[in-house]
């Protein structure tokens, strides 16, 4: 019915949002939207020492995106600037200095808008079995992570005083993000996976009664608009990955109308961190 490339790609997608679902709601949670992004720019740093040294791409990708978490909470510990402050200095010198690498790399003929777009309809077989292996781990790693993840979110101190090791659970969760970032480049894009993270996770936030109800809501509203965005780029010939956002968009407006208010009371409760300082912690 399909051509072979249309059915790959929204395999690989939809096994993308369900990965990335939860981790987005932890993201919304935490207020670290610009963690996000700074975890994707750096993912073009990734690519240029890949280039350079002739690493694997996802290795390499994953390896920077790691070693910026770890930079982050050192300079966290630090105190010496706010944590949006440092995401801002990460994200645009990692992004900044990738591009300089690739600029001076001359021998290598290299697609950036592929990089920072991505090309959800040239997935191969491997490419699937990427994504829905690496997924099914990190989802097993979130529901591993899920007491004291939710914990640290909702209140640093009393998980501590519980024994939850809430900054252990914080460094695990920003290592999840560095491994679905490295899988998700080539599919999404550096641009566009954190509108994947967190749109869904936005939308979601508007039914669900629960954080459990709200993260699972996230990665189906997430895989709905995988596939409502590559109908949509078929249909009207439009780019795929920008597509796909586009119809998270639109998830997310019509979650906005009244209809979705008869919810809001639960709403509030389904946001762990909503009465807490969980952003900065």
């Amino acid at each position: 019915m399909f051509d072979d490339f249309f059915t790959r790609a929204l395999i690989a997608g939809i096994g993308l949002a369900i990965t990335v679902g939860p981790l987005g709601c932890f993201v919304i949670w935490r207020r670290m939207a610009y963690f996000g992004d700074t975890m994707a720019h750096s993912a073009l740093l990734g690519v240029a020492l890949s280039l350079l040294f002739e690493l694997n791409l996802m290795l390499s990708v994953f390896l920077v995106a790691a070693t910026v978490s770890l930079l982050l909470l050192v300079l966290q510990r630090r105190g010496a600037l706010s944590t949006d402050a440092l995401l801002g200095i990460l994200s645009h010198s990692a992004l900044s200095i990738g591009l300089v690498m690739v600029a001076f790399m001359t021998w290598v003929r290299i697609d950036l808008v592929g990089f920072l777009f991505g090309d959800i309809l040239a997935v191969s077989e491997a490419d699937i079995d990427l994504v829905w292996g690496g997924g099914i781990l990190v989802l097993f790693a979130i529901v591993y992570l899920w007491r004291p993840l939710l914990a640290s979110t909702v209140n640093p101190e009393l998980a501590e005083a519980e024994g939850l090791q809430p900054e252990r659970a914080k460094l695990y969760f920003m290592l999840l993000m560095a491994l679905v970032i490295a899988i998700a480049m080539k599919i999404v894009g550096i641009l566009l996976i954190t509108s994947l993270l967190i749109i869904p996770a936005a939308t979601a936030r508007r039914f669900a009664t629960s954080p459990e109800i709200m993260a699972v809501l996230a990665s189906l509203i997430g895989a709905l608009a995988v596939t409502g965005g590559l109908f949509g780029s078929l249909h009207w010939d439009t780019p795929s990955g920008p597509s796909i956002v586009v119809a998270a968009l639109g998830l997310f407006v019509l979650s906005l109308l009244p209809f979705g208010r008869r919810s809001q009371g639960a709403v509030e409760h389904s946001s762990p961190g909503h009465s807490s300082h969980g952003g900065h912690h």
